[in-house]
């Protein structure tokens, strides 16, 4: 399973959700979404924005768990 770290990348970076919305350019309710791990997928395009923002790789903002279900 997937797991997703956006919101703890957020707090490092002292990022509110309303600033990386308006900086990638997505509405808030599809952040929530990608924040809480509901997403079926994420495009490359919006997860390069994601780490051009956020000034990360994408490893950290996801992992692989293979004990979750």
């Amino acid at each position: 399973m997937i797991k997703i770290h956006l919101v703890r990348v957020l707090l490092d970076r002292q990022i509110s959700s309303k600033e990386l919305t308006d900086k990638i350019g997505i509405i808030p309710a599809n952040l929530s979404i990608l924040k809480t791990g509901k997403a079926k997928g994420i495009r490359f395009d919006m997860l390069n924005k994601l780490c051009e923002v956020l000034k990360c790789q994408p490893g950290d903002l996801m992992s692989f768990d293979n004990d979750a279900s």
